[in-house]
């Protein structure tokens, strides 16, 4: 940025240098060019602003970057103009100096931007993937080949669309002149300028209006796809990673609903983002475009009933008409915000309360729960219309207003210039040309008048993923800081505790275990009352535990299998089942057919590439068993079993145990079970035992 910095300031003191000595105008006897001295002091604002852009958003600062070299190649060559060194024959293509002083006013209101609470809240989340160094994953051959990074192809987008709105809204100033020759040619029935008109300038340039079109539409789906890609990864990843799944659901409801989150919200964020930031700086353009043709009109406007001259009266009726307008709709529909927030959130929860009832129908069938299920839905489904109704009496409420704003503005421009016309002050192309330009100014100053609603959903969801991040990164940042639980790799073959204190969610004390340790090779039983922190332990020895503080010495090459009461059956083939967490082609078709035989799952062996909803097809039973056959594939070096057999009965049981003592002789078994018939299984037993304080303590027995 100091390079470029350096070089706007260059080319705005040679701006400045050009306007003095030349001109009509004189200050203290020197003649000037107002409009030189105009482009190099504001182009003196952009090289400072230019100098310190590294202090801005990294997502702003490619616009600043782009606004900058646009300022550059424009000043130099409106300099070059002023001094008589410009090529005659590219006389037309000489930058007015309007041109130049709109792109410099663009880079200082990218820099402002930056200052607004809401748009750092916007940039912060677009930030990381303009920063990234991560290689592009795309589908063009070169690019793959190529060192390409995803920031470089992002930001190379971005900037291409920019040039591109910059081009569209050039093109709709080049129309509005054609619109004016045209009305006139019509006015005066020359039949042969319309003609002309119309097939050698309105046929040219409508070609290359839609030609960008479907150019910006190509590039910005690439854009958006590209993004929405790496955003969904990094979500997903730190939603997933170091426990992240688990540990948000102990941190409460501060993101509710994350597969929306991930899903819906950052598909929603991106596009708007896209759209606002890039569909902004277009009615920027076209604001500053068609003001000029609006202050440059050759009519004097004077005040009905006077003889006082009003300069570009149509103009500062757009600018009153449309802040009133955005004033009285920020009125109405400040409100939205929230509603359209909180709507977000009741119809998540209640997609996700048909789809969990989906997961255990079974199970509300059998207890003749449906009456139940249905209040639950109806209380859910209440919640979700009365925020709608409140949501649809707001929107009345703002389109009421918007519906009589909208049809009063493309009348007005005629009212105001009307007098003008019939007293033959102006033409009939040029009372067009007004209108037109009447309209796009004003639309483009009411541009949060027609989107305010849209506005408002936009902000819900950049507030979602905002509290969505922040929970990850408290979720994450759980267990982290001391006192905290250790889980140490170590050399050696067995496992130990030392100094471990684990801890309920809020802050209640569950398990002490001063010194515990479990030798290699044993089989060992963990009993005692519900409660007492037997699954708490399983879960800090796993590593996702956070609460409480202590070391867990863990065998550095030990692989450690954890099987829960209630395994988890994902989606696809019974093989894919059978072989979580590993994937699908780690194993051979026969491992395992075999995995499932002698987990007592015979049946199904020759059914594993059927796809089925397998956890709603295997029996409680029969997930378990499906669990002990991922052990078997897995051959850990330590397995617990947290109530993993607890839906069998105590002969199949029995067999399962004897099973994995033969199958697996060098495997260290810990099991936490209720049965007294467990003990006979295992070598040695440990008694969860209370203490006074409320806590229990893992005693052998």
């Amino acid at each position: 940025m100091k390079v470029l910095g350096g070089a706007v300031a260059v080319a705005a003191i040679l701006c400045l240098a050009a306007g003095i000595g030349s001109g009509a105008s004189q200050i203290s006897g020197i003649a000037v060019n107002p409009a030189s001295i105009g482009v190099g002091a504001v182009g003196l604002l952009l090289a400072y602003v230019t100098l310190r852009g590294h202090t801005i958003s990294t997502f702003l600062r490619i616009f600043l970057r782009l606004f900058a070299f646009e300022y550059v190649v424009l000043a130099l060559a409106f300099a070059a103009s002023n001094r008589g060194i410009w090529p005659a024959f590219l006389a037309d293509a000489a930058p007015p100096s309007t041109l130049c002083i709109t792109i410099a006013v663009f880079g200082l209101i990218i820099y402002s931007l930056s200052y607004i609470p809401v748009i750092g809240q916007i940039t912060r989340l677009a930030d990381p993937y303009f920063e990234t160094d991560d290689p592009v994953v795309a589908p063009v051959h070169w690019l793959r080949r190529g060192r390409w990074r995803e920031r470089h192809v992002a930001t190379a987008l971005i900037m291409l669309l920019v040039v591109i709105n910059q081009l569209q809204v050039g093109i709709s100033v080049r129309l509005s002149f054609f619109n004016r020759d045209w009305f006139n040619a019509i006015q005066n029935k020359d039949q042969a300028t319309f003609w002309t008109l119309l097939f050698t300038v309105f046929m040219f340039w409508a070609f290359i209006a839609i030609a960008s079109n479907l150019i910006e539409y190509f590039f910005q789906q690439t854009l958006l796809i590209y993004w929405r890609q790496w955003l969904t990864k990094q979500y997903s990843t730190s939603w997933l990673g170091r426990g992240g799944i688990y540990r948000m659901g102990l941190i409460g409801d501060g993101a509710d609903n994350p597969d929306q989150r991930i899903a819906e919200d950052i598909r929603s964020y991106l596009t708007d983002t896209y759209s606002y930031s890039i569909t902004l700086i277009q009615q920027v353009s076209t604001l500053v475009s068609f003001s000029l043709i609006l202050w440059s009109m050759p009519a004097e406007f004077v005040i009905p009933g006077t003889d006082i001259v009003v300069p570009g009266l149509p103009f500062w009726v757009a600018m009153a008409y449309s802040f009133f307008g955005t004033w009285i709709t920020h009125l109405i529909g400040r409100p939205l915000v929230k509603l359209e927030f909180a709507q977000e959130r009741y119809e998540a929860n209640f997609r996700f309360s048909l789809a969990r009832l989906r997961e255990y129908a079974e199970q509300v069938a059998l207890l003749r729960g449906e009456r139940s299920e249905l209040s639950i839905l109806s209380n859910r489904f209440t919640d979700l219309v009365g925020n709608y109704f409140r949501i649809v009496s707001r929107v009345l409420k703002l389109s009421t207003f918007t519906s009589f704003y909208g049809q009063i503005s493309p009348i007005l421009p005629y009212v105001i210039i009307a007098p003008y016309y019939f007293a033959d002050k102006v033409t009939l192309g040029q009372m067009s040309q007004v209108a037109g330009a009447f309209g796009r100014v004003a639309d483009a100053l009411s541009y949060f008048v027609d989107r305010y609603r849209l506005i408002a959903r936009y902000k819900a969801n950049v507030d979602r993923l905002t509290t969505f991040g922040e929970a990850l990164r408290k979720a994450r940042a759980l267990g982290t800081t001391p006192p905290h639980i250790d889980v140490v790799p170590v050399s050696g073959k067995d496992l130990a505790v030392e100094g471990l204190s684990l801890k309920l969610p809020d802050g209640r004390e569950i398990v002490q275990a001063k010194a515990l340790s479990l030798k290699a090779g044993s089989s060992v039983l963990v009993t005692g009352p519900s409660g007492s922190g037997k699954s708490t332990l399983f879960r800090a020895i796993a590593g996702i535990w956070p609460y409480g503080q202590g070391r867990i010495d863990i065998p550095d090459t030990a692989k450690v299998l954890l099987l829960p009461q209630r395994p988890y059956v994902p989606s696809g083939t019974l093989k894919t089942a059978a072989t979580y967490p590993a994937t699908e082609d780690a194993y051979s078709d026969e491992a395992v057919r075999e995995a499932l035989k002698l987990a007592r799952l015979a049946p199904f062996a020759e059914r594993i590439h059927e796809e089925e909803n397998w956890g709603q097809r295997l029996s409680g039973g029969e997930q378990q068993r499906l669990a002990i056959a991922r052990a078997l594939l897995d051959k850990p070096d330590w397995l617990f079993l947290d109530e993993a057999t607890s839906a069998l009965d105590e002969k199949l049981e029995a067999e399962i145990y004897a099973m994995l003592r033969e199958q697996l002789p060098n495997t260290s078994i810990v099991s936490i079970g209720h049965r007294s018939t467990l003990i006979s299984m295992h070598d040695s037993r440990i008694e969860m035992q209370p203490t006074p304080q409320g806590a229990f303590v893992p005693a052998p027995i």
